[in-house]
C-alpha cells in the first residue's frame, strides 16, 4: 500500500528519533524471507533492545540525514531492513548475525557506528562488542585487581612475620 505524504512523515520522524538514540545501526538485505521468518525477528529485537523497521530506501536516508548514521546512506540500496542498537552498540549486530546464521537470506549490508560506514563484512567484529554487563564487569575487574594485589602483598608479609 502506498503512504501519502503525512504517513511518510510521520515514519521518517519515527526512524529519525530512533537513530538519534541509537548506539549504531545495521542495515540488511531480507529478500527471501517469509512472514514468519521477519515476525520471528522482530520479536527477538523487541526482546533484545533493538529498533527494527523496514522502511523505504528514500525514507530511511531523510532519516538518518543529520545523524551519526547519515554515512550509511550509500548503501540504502535494495530491499533492506534497518536495525538500531538501542541498548548497547552490539545488540543489534548481535541480532542480525544470530538470525543470518540460521537464515541465510539475511545478509547485512551496511554496519554504522560512530559516525563510520563499514562493509557487511564488519557485522561479526560489531557483535563480538561486549554487552553493557559485560563490560561493567571487566571494568571491575580491572579496578579490582590492584586492591587484590595489595591484599596478597601485606598477607605474604604477615605470614612472614608470623612464621619468624
Amino acid at each position: 500500500m502506498a503512504l501519502n505524504l503525512d504517513s511518510k512523515k510521520v515514519v521518517v520522524e519515527e526512524v529519525a528519533e530512533f537513530a538519534a538514540k541509537a548506539h549504531s545501526a545495521v542495515a540488511a538485505e531480507y529478500r527471501g524471507l517469509t512472514v514468519t521468518e521477519l515476525t520471528e525477528l522482530r520479536k527477538t529485537a523487541r526482546e533484545t533492545g533493538v529498533y527494527l523497521r523496514v522502511v523505504k530506501n528514500t525514507l530511511a536516508k531523510r532519516a538518518v540525514a543529520g545523524t551519526e548514521f547519515e554515512c550509511m546512506q550509500e548503501g540504502l540500496v535494495g530491499p533492506l531492513i534497518l536495525a538500531f542498537s538501542m541498548e548497547d552498540p552490539g545488540c543489534a549486530a548481535r541480532l542480525i548475525s544470530e538470525f543470518s546464521k540460521g537464515h541465510n537470506k539475511l545478509i547485512a549490508k551496511v554496519v554504522a557506528i560512530g559516525g563510520q560506514a563499514f562493509d557487511g563484512s564488519e557485522l561479526d567484529r560489531l557483535a563480538r562488542l561486549p554487552t553493557r554487563d559485560q563490560g561493567i564487569s571487566m571494568l571491575m575487574s580491572v579496578m579490582k585487581a590492584p586492591i587484590e594485589k595489595l591484599a596478597r602483598t601485606l598477607a605474604a608479609v604477615r605470614d612472614e612475620k608470623e612464621a619468624a
